[in-house]
């Protein structure tokens, strides 16, 4: 079930085009979300398997389509890919491949950037008004949160700042102390 638009917007912190919001991010009636995808694209742990799960067999099959053909070895790390959303709220899903942290001496920070800039890409070429990103390379992937944030911020921000499209962009988070960072940043 959807949490309806106007539930999440109420309960997000606005900072003009940028919005941060606590939940669900598979719950969001928006145009995309953002998969923090692993390079196979066929699904995973955390919010990639959460992602496939609430979206169905449908998100699956469009990446098993993709695998047929240009990514038969897989995405790239930095790359980004677009298939519907299957039986999400989101009409449709932006698939990233963050990089693993290993200590920020394997251009982790650029690659983490790569993701969001290349999502962002894909947006405003199809179009999309509004798209949600969860915290990229944070999970299994080890990127340390704090630095993380910076980046993803920096990264929309200067987006925003030369591009109409997307209007909106939602940093969805699952925890407190990832909302206190985020919204420090964004202050």
């Amino acid at each position: 079930m959807a949490t309806s638009p106007s539930t999440w917007r109420t309960n997000a912190r606005s900072f003009g085009r940028i919005l941060l919001y606590q939940g669900d991010i598979t719950r969001l009636d928006i145009d995309a979300i953002v998969n923090a995808a692993n390079s196979s694209l066929l699904g995973g742990g955390g919010v990639d398997g959460a992602i496939h799960r609430a979206g169905g067999p449908e998100i699956l099959e469009a990446c098993r389509k993709l695998r047929a053909g240009h990514y038969g070895k897989g995405l790239r790390t930095g790359e980004a890919v677009i298939t519907t959303g299957g039986r999400l709220p989101a009409q449709q899903v932006i698939h990233t491949v963050g990089p693993v942290w290993n200590g920020g001496h394997k251009q982790e920070p650029e690659l983490l950037a790569n993701c969001y800039r290349n999502s962002l890409l894909l947006a405003e070429k199809n179009e999309l008004h509004s798209i949600a990103f969860s915290g990229i390379s944070t999970g299994v992937y080890g990127y340390p949160k704090a630095e993380a944030t910076v980046i993803a911020v920096r990264e929309v921000r200067a987006f925003l700042d030369q591009h109409e499209l997307p209007q909106e962009v939602v940093f969805v988070v699952f925890d407190e102390a990832s909302f206190k960072l985020y919204e420090q940043e964004l202050q």
